[in-house]
């Protein structure tokens, strides 16, 4: 066997290295450490130092991955965004009904936007706000990736299908997103709530919106 064919099957059996910036696995390592650290010390006062620290790699790792703080967090953003939407995508999909889809859509929506996790979040934005407002533009930036829009996917195709009467589907979708969220999500935001709310009180905000949209986009029998 020639010397090259030697070398060849040696660099088969090695294990493949993955090129500077594009393992999977210590990207998500470092979003994870990244979301602990705004977590606990909101997007201002976390600095690439403490986010290194906290996600227990090298200086010049994180550098590799991912520019400077606000590339991180469009990216944090972005992989929580994706993860919730692709779940919001599965419960459309699995429902029987239009009337299971909107309930279980809203009861999820709801869940979501009242919890720890998220509230702290959109206070931590909020926080900045004024002194800066491009982080805001990235919390709110892909409205191609929303609750609303993923809603709108689902109620095109049951317009198609007859089941629904909508002009404005886009309009119609933010109209069930807010509904389901009625009395719930601003007292939360703003501190008059201060625990997530409970099971049979999401239940009952999101029925009632589940109600009010079916008589109002609901097929007219005449």
């Amino acid at each position: 066997m020639q010397e090259t064919d030697i070398s060849a099957s040696a660099d088969k059996a090695r294990p493949s290295r993955k090129a500077a910036g594009q393992d999977p696995v210590k990207r998500a390592q470092i979003l994870d450490g990244a979301k602990r650290c705004f977590m606990k010390l909101g997007y201002e006062a976390a600095s690439m130092n403490e986010i290194t620290a906290e996600a227990g790699v090298s200086k010049g790792t994180i550098y590799v991955y991912f520019a400077d703080k606000q590339t991180l967090f469009r990216a944090l953003i972005e992989s929580e965004k994706t993860a919730a939407m692709e779940l919001l995508r599965r419960d459309l999909e699995k429902a029987k009904s239009i009337e299971d889809a909107l309930g279980t859509f809203g009861r999820t929506v709801c869940m979501r936007m009242n919890s720890d996790e998220t509230i702290r979040a959109q206070r931590m934005v909020l926080g900045v706000l004024e002194s800066q407002p491009e982080v805001a533009g990235i919390f709110y930036g892909n409205q191609t990736a929303t609750g609303p829009t993923i809603l709108a996917e689902y109620l095109r195709e049951k317009v198609r299908a007859g089941g629904l009467v909508i002009e404005d589907v886009d309009l119609a979708a933010h109209q069930f997103a807010d509904l389901a969220m009625s009395s719930l999500y601003k007292p939360r935001l703003f501190g008059n709530l201060c625990n997530a709310p409970a099971r049979a009180d999401i239940d009952h905000v999101v029925n009632a919106a589940v109600e009010m949209f079916l008589a109002r986009y609901g097929k007219r029998v005449d």
